[in-house]
């Protein structure tokens, strides 16, 4: 199936029937598969749940309580998602926190607010709002013009990170420059030849990449996740170990750290927070993200409360859960498909067959390369078992079925 979809439809946002609402309604703008798992979490407190997507097959569409089809960077699309909820959260920072600000401006309430997504959404306002409140974050320049960025590869040195300050992600909309010959490619290659707004941040040589969820309720309570390790492989998250294998002084300044951020920025529900630890032993933010994260979805089994559950109890201004590990370690590798192909995985049954770890599958109609499509997380005494059944079990889940 190829995930095409009627211009008209695209247009004017299509509502099924909805039955009556038993407890409060959260309406989450995105339908992926962050979307899919904080509607499992809204369900089991017994909220109803409206997802708006444009994508009329999404992951979270056979969830919700019922679906909107429609544009969710639109104020048309997004005043047809509040109309139908209580509050309105998301699962993405890609939509316009102008569109948000005009969902509020109606009486609407929207969860981060508008003025936090507007803070976060820009990576380069993101990073100067962190640096005004005396967090550490990379040294960065803003760039409008590619002949500024051999100066400031002199101010900076080489390598040099450019990168686009809107919706990127997953390395999407980076470019390294390790060389002056660098510097028109990467500017031409990330659109600067086009107006896409960029900016410039010194290399960061990093000894670990480390992250953490923090959840704040819109009553002002706190929770924070165990500071995990993530391992990537280009630029995609592969590999979560938690908790992360460094000092309690390491870990401890890593957390103390993600929570003024969330703080900085206004966060309510629950922030993804990732972090390097350099090799001077110094913690630096590399980003926020104002939604739940693929760092946190260990937390599903690991944790007594999931950052999914808090994320809801957030937003509804209910007693947040219990962040405390559940086992010693735990582990959660990625699924990435391989080739377009649809989204049956193969060989299931020998993944599911291996002891202490758990498959979670999104539901996604069609595989790509680099594409998510599930993750697996074991429990164990230590990280070596945990991450030995984890890889074990991913390694038998291939999504390379042809159609």
């Amino acid at each position: 199936m190829h995930e095409t979809y009627d211009a008209e439809i695209l247009r004017k946002p299509v509502l099924a029937a909805a039955p009556p609402a038993i407890g409060p309604r959260l309406g989450i703008v995105g339908g992926g598969q962050l979307a899919r798992m904080t509607a499992m979490a809204a369900l089991q407190l017994g909220c109803g749940v409206v997802v708006l997507e444009r994508n009329p097959f999404s992951p979270a569409a056979t969830l919700a309580t019922h679906s909107l089809v429609g544009d969710w960077n639109t104020v048309e699309g997004l005043l047809e998602l509040a109309a139908q909820v209580d509050i309105v959260s998301l699962e993405n920072e890609f939509v316009d926190a102008g569109h948000l600000r005009a969902l509020e401006d109606r009486g609407h309430l929207v969860l981060p607010t508008a003025h936090t997504i507007g803070l976060v959404q820009d990576k380069f306002i993101q990073k100067q709002t962190l640096q005004a409140a005396g967090l550490p974050v990379p040294q960065l320049r803003a760039v409008e013009d590619v002949n500024q960025l051999a100066e400031v590869a002199r101010d900076f040195g080489l390598p040099l990170l450019l990168k686009a300050r809107r919706n990127a992600y997953d390395g999407k909309g980076n470019a390294t420059i390790r060389a002056l010959a660098d510097i028109a490619p990467a500017w031409e290659r990330l659109g600067g030849n086009d107006g896409n707004s960029l900016f410039a941040e010194e290399f960061c040589d990093f000894s670990a990449e480390l992250a953490t969820i923090v959840t704040r309720s819109r009553n002002g309570e706190t929770a924070t996740y165990p500071v995990v390790e993530t391992v990537q492989r280009h630029h995609v998250c592969h590999l979560v170990r938690a908790p992360a294998p460094f000092a309690r002084e390491i870990t401890d300044r890593a957390a103390e750290v993600a929570l003024r951020a969330v703080e900085v920025v206004g966060a309510v529900g629950s922030f993804g927070v990732e972090m390097f630890l350099k090799h001077s032993g110094e913690i630096v933010v590399n980003e926020l993200a104002p939604r739940v994260h693929n760092s946190g979805h260990y937390t599903l089994e690991a944790c007594a409360c999931s950052q999914f559950e808090n994320h809801v109890r957030a937003v509804l201004g209910l007693p947040l859960g219990s962040t405390r590990l559940l086992a010693p370690a735990a582990v959660m590798v990625n699924l990435l498909g391989t080739i377009r192909a649809p989204g049956r995985p193969n060989a299931l049954n020998r993944a599911l067959a291996v002891p202490g770890a758990r498959v979670h599958l999104y539901g996604k109609a069609m595989s790509g390369a680099g594409r998510k499509m599930g993750h697996v997380t074991a429990l164990g005494e230590t990280l070596a078992e945990a991450e030995q059944a984890a890889t074990r079990c991913a390694a038998e889940i291939r999504f390379d079925l042809k159609a």
